[in-house]
C-alpha cells in the first residue's frame, strides 16, 4: 500500500510542475502538409538543438499547436508550414526560406533569424497561449 501512495504522490508532484504552451499560428495558406514547431530553452541551443519538436496537420487559415509538459521557464520557438510534407524547411539557392515561417514574439532578425533574447517568451507554471503570424 505504501508503494501506491508514494507513486501517487510522485505523479502529483511531477505533473504540478509541467506547463502546456499553446501556439496559435495564423497565416497558414493551405491545408497541405504540416505546421512544424521547434521549442528551444537557451540561446546556446536556439535553432540548433530543440528541446521539443511537435507538428500538427495544416489547415487553411490558422492552426493551434500544443506543446505539453514543459517546465516553467523561458523559451523561444520557430514554426514553419511544411507545405510539401518533406520534413524540412525548404530554401532557395541562396538559403532564403521558401516556406512560410515565424518565430515566437513574431521576432525578426536583421539578416536571418532573430536572437533567442528577441524571441524569448516566459512560460508560467499554469501554461500559456501565444500567437504568431507566418510570413
Amino acid at each position: 500500500m505504501s508503494k501506491l501512495i508514494l507513486a501517487s504522490l510522485l505523479a502529483v508532484c511531477c505533473s504540478a510542475h509541467a506547463a502546456d504552451l499553446t501556439i496559435h499560428v495564423d497565416g497558414v495558406t493551405s491545408a497541405e502538409g504540416n505546421v512544424m514547431v521547434a521549442v528551444y530553452n537557451s540561446a546556446d541551443t536556439f535553432l540548433a538543438k530543440p528541446l521539443r519538436a511537435v507538428q500538427a496537420p495544416a489547415q487553411n487559415g490558422a492552426v493551434d499547436v500544443k506543446v505539453t509538459d514543459l517546465p516553467a521557464g523561458d523559451y523561444a520557438f520557430a514554426v514553419y508550414h511544411d507545405a510539401n510534407a518533406n520534413g524540412k524547411m525548404d530554401r532557395n539557392m541562396v538559403g532564403v526560406p521558401t516556406e512560410d515561417y515565424a518565430f515566437s514574439n513574431n521576432a525578426f532578425g536583421k539578416r536571418g533569424a532573430p536572437r533567442f533574447e528577441d524571441a524569448r517568451i516566459a512560460l508560467p507554471a499554469d501554461g500559456a497561449i501565444t500567437a504568431v503570424n507566418l510570413r
